[in-house]
């Protein structure tokens, strides 16, 4: 499936095409007529459906043509009506079926979103309805800029230039407030096959192109290959004794020998090898729209949901970003609900932080004094995930800045990310870590090296509790006996941070707290890269600071030991205060639980 680097060809792609429509504004018969007027029906089939009809005393509809392919394909025969094939002499084409909002949304993450064009519907005889201005609002969703209006039923209107232009009119204005721009207006009769094929004299008033026409003047979206490159790990395979990387090249470009990362994790590796499937050679490289595999130069743990990109052309991560939300679901959109957001491979609880502005879909419309919205109706709001998200801004790469939200096992909503600022202290600090760890001095010893030599991996131990719970003896007696025991051990109390690299901080009375922890933090990153158990005590530690030492001590693990009677949070295991009476057992206690972390190893392991 890799290129190797050559251009694609073009001129060999299909253009993808989506046809919306309110229900019974006639979207199967004019996609029925488009089958028919470009010979892409299998032979026989027209003669056989008008016979069918004859047989049973009704007219002739164009729509009854997909429900014979519908049987067909039930049957085993090729033709799959959820996309639909047909060509004219310009070039071939494939209609993404897609009959209502839910499926519009479904297809937010399942790749049919990537229509390159789309064709609105409208019934000439009923006008402009609620469904066709949010169906124009989920194209804009979609990221499709390529949009021909087809008014069609002009026959039931006695083909009235006036009905038309006033359909026109208001519907330019609606895609207007969007920022969607229709590049034509073309008035049918699908079922009389008026201006599909060719312009028909029922409307000499009208100068304009047909449908076919129309089509052909849709341009085909070249590949992203240009844009960053993006990878979601759909999942992780072994074979023999390597693990392969599995997924789909989303946007941009990857050879053999680049350093990628994985977010929201900050691993990386060099990609090694690049593996495809039903392939006479393995390519050295591989772009945009590929599913392949690659394995890299060392181990390190990829799971699904990471998002591989270049050492250069991060993603951003965050717990927070500002979107547009189209809601369908049946109970309202409110602040404080769960829901599960999907954004590629990701999957992540998250609710709503914030109601911005709540907008009526059909007419956009701002809904004043609302922190909620209903059924079909639009929000521009902040969504809070309950762990950090790799994505990017819509308006910069579409399929990384899309998103549906899933309730229990319904998708009820999809959206687009729109802007993301770091207000939140902890996003300010995952920002500064990221540029921190990008732009760090590698060693040439790795973290499996140093394990291996020292008998243990490297771990950040915070023993935490109420002052005179006995934590500062218990530190002292677990660092010796694990020096005792011949692993690299160093006690880094918070104290003597303050006294050294924190002497500038006012008193931490006055709102350096945080700061004094962050300070902590990077020193015990210090001590972890040598490949360290580090052991801290502390008062518990606010959430938040513990959340920000976690985030510093990133990929070494953070283990908190809280000694107390009443614990607070969720700490890996609790003492009590009896306990840390006699601290020579209380420190063989925290060794066999580290033990059982498989943080102590012990010498004798291999790697």
């Amino acid at each position: 499936m890799g290129n190797n680097g050559s251009a694609p060809d073009l001129s060999s792609r299909l253009l993808r095409l989506v046809i919306v429509g309110h229900v019974d504004h006639g979207k199967s018969t004019l996609v029925g007529r488009l089958l028919s007027d470009t010979g892409s029906l299998p032979e026989g089939k027209l003669d056989f459906i008008r016979d069918i009809c004859k047989q049973q005393g009704k007219d002739f509809e164009f729509a009854f043509l997909l429900d014979a392919l519908q049987e067909e394909q039930e049957q085993g025969i090729t033709i799959d009506t959820s996309q639909i094939f047909f060509s004219t002499a310009k070039r071939k084409y494939v209609i993404i079926d897609a009959p209502g909002h839910k499926e519009f949304l479904k297809n937010m993450v399942t790749g049919a979103a990537d229509a390159e064009a789309a064709l609105l519907l409208i019934d000439a005889h009923e006008g402009v309805q609620e469904q066709s201005r949010r169906h124009g609002y989920i194209l804009k969703l979609l990221g499709l800029t390529q949009v021909a209006v087809v008014i069609n039923k002009m026959d039931l209107v006695g083909y009235d230039e006036k009905v038309y232009n006033n359909i026109k009119s208001e519907y330019i204005s609606f895609l207007n407030s969007l920022g969607v721009e229709a590049l034509e207006f073309i008035p049918v009769s699908a079922k009389l096959g008026v201006n599909i094929a060719a312009l028909k004299d029922e409307m000499p008033w009208y100068k304009g192109t047909t449908v076919l026409n129309m089509l052909d003047q849709f341009e085909k979206k070249p590949p992203p290959d240009h844009l960053p490159f993006r990878f979601p790990v759909q999942d992780v395979y072994k074979f023999d004794e390597r693990r392969i990387i599995a997924g789909r090249v989303e946007s941009g470009q990857v050879k053999v020998g680049d350093r990628v990362i994985f977010s929201p994790s900050n691993k990386q590796a060099v990609v090694n090898a690049i593996e495809a499937w039903s392939v006479p050679e393995q390519p050295t490289s591989a772009t945009s729209s590929e599913s392949i595999g690659f394995t890299l130069d060392e181990q390190i743990f990829v799971e699904r949901g990471d998002v591989c990109t270049l050492i250069d052309q991060l993603p951003i991560v965050s717990t927070t970003f500002d979107a547009n939300v189209f809601w369908m679901g049946k109970r309202n959109l409110e602040k404080g609900r769960k829901f599960t957001l999907k954004l590629n491979t990701q999957e992540v609880e998250c609710e709503v932080l914030e109601f911005k502005k709540a907008i009526d879909a059909s007419t956009l419309e701002t809904l004043t004094g609302q922190n909620y919205i209903a059924k079909n109706d639009v929000a521009e709001l902040t969504l809070k995930t309950r762990n950090p998200v790799a994505f990017d801004l819509f308006g910069s790469i579409a399929t990384t800045g899309r998103f549906v939200l899933v309730d229990g096992y319904d998708v009820c909503g999809g959206g687009i990310i729109t802007t993301y600022t770091p207000t939140t202290k902890t996003d300010k600090l995952r920002d500064e870590v990221r540029t921190r760890d990008f732009n760090w001095i590698k060693s040439e010893i790795k973290p499996e090296e140093r394990a291996y030599r020292n008998g243990h991996r490297a771990a950040l131990i915070l023993i935490t509790g109420d002052p005179g719970t006995g934590k500062g003896p218990l530190a002292r007696k677990l660092e010796h006996s694990l020096f005792q025991n011949n692993f690299q051990s160093y006690l880094l109390d918070r104290r003597n941070v303050n006294l050294g690299v924190g002497a500038d901080l006012d008193d931490p009375k006055s709102g350096s707290e945080s700061e004094s922890a962050r300070r902590l933090g990077e020193v015990a990153k210090l001590f972890l890269d040598a490949g360290h158990v580090v052991i801290s005590t502390s008062n518990a530690f606010h959430q938040d600071d513990q959340a920000d030492l976690r985030l510093l001590a990133n990929p070494y693990p953070v283990v908190e030991i809280q000694v107390s009677s009443k614990p607070t949070g969720e700490p890996d295991l609790v003492l009590s205060v009896d306990e840390t009476q006699n601290a020579e057992k209380a420190s063989h206690k925290i060794q066999d639980f580290l033990k059982e972390k498989k943080i102590l190893l012990g010498h004798n392991y291999s790697i």
